[in-house]
């Protein structure tokens, strides 16, 4: 898999950690090991800035998936035979919004940090919590990938 992951402005986030992280959740996820993926840290402005164009919300937020394969909870997307790798797309993260939700939470910074990891990476698989149901099961997968490297869900 090629996981790309850049942009940190942090000495405690450790991106080759972080890919190693979301190559374990894709491969979990029956993900092919041709595909791409990338994870960019990005300041406040320019999440505030994605997050008024793409989701019509002011201000900054932790964590925007685009997905560009479709894919649904258990169906990741596959690549078609013959065809070129799977490009599944960005996931884009804001470290001040994550350090304030850690703050906020009473929860260490890189904790919240792989939190918001995995929730980007399945919202590019297709999860999505936009009922209580589809909150729910995400939230077990979320917990269960976490528990893989000794971290519990807040």
């Amino acid at each position: 898999m090629n996981i790309v992951v850049s942009g940190t402005t942090r000495a405690d986030v450790d991106e080759a950690e972080v890919a190693e992280f979301v190559e374990s959740i894709l491969r979990q996820e029956s993900v092919a090991d041709d595909s791409t993926l990338s994870v960019t840290f990005i300041d406040t402005a320019a999440m505030s800035d994605l997050n008024v164009e793409h989701m019509s919300k002011q201000g900054p937020t932790d964590v925007l998936s685009f997905p560009i394969e479709d894919a649904a909870p258990g169906h990741p997307p596959t690549a078609i035979a013959g065809g070129p790798p799977l490009d599944l797309g960005d996931i884009f993260i804001c470290e001040d919004v994550v350090e304030a939700h850690a703050v906020g939470h009473d929860v260490a910074f890189i904790d919240e940090l792989h939190l918001m990891v995995v929730h980007g990476v399945l919202h590019i698989l297709g999860w999505d919590h936009h009922n209580d149901v589809e909150a729910e099961a995400m939230e077990l997968r979320e917990a269960q990938y976490l528990s893989t490297i000794g971290l519990t869900r807040r």
